[in-house]
């Protein structure tokens, strides 16, 4: 399997908001990070959670998020990340 990015590349997560089972968190679809890692091609585990076979394999990536564009009034350190693992599925190439 081939993943489609690359590291480096500028991902925007999906802003979908679907009922059951996902593994994306909630606080980052719609918002833009940067691949730092490719960790592989991993049965899909929305599929799995209701018994189907997670086939094809999706490609999954580590992701990097500045952490004051996650969180609204967020006071911290302007440096500081956020790090989360995204299946394929839930990323776009980011237009920014």
């Amino acid at each position: 399997m081939t993943a489609r990015f690359d590291i480096g590349a500028r991902v925007a997560v999906c802003a979908a908001y679907p009922p059951g089972h996902v593994r994306t968190p909630f606080f980052v679809r719609g918002k833009t990070g940067v691949v730092t890692e490719i960790l592989g091609p991993y049965r899909n585990p929305e599929a799995l959670a209701y018994g189907r076979s997670g086939d094809p394999a999706l490609p999954l990536y580590r992701v990097l998020f500045r952490t004051a564009e996650l969180w609204d009034g967020y006071d911290g350190a302007s440096g500081d990340t956020t790090v989360v693992d995204i299946y394929e599925n839930w990323l776009n190439p980011s237009e920014a």
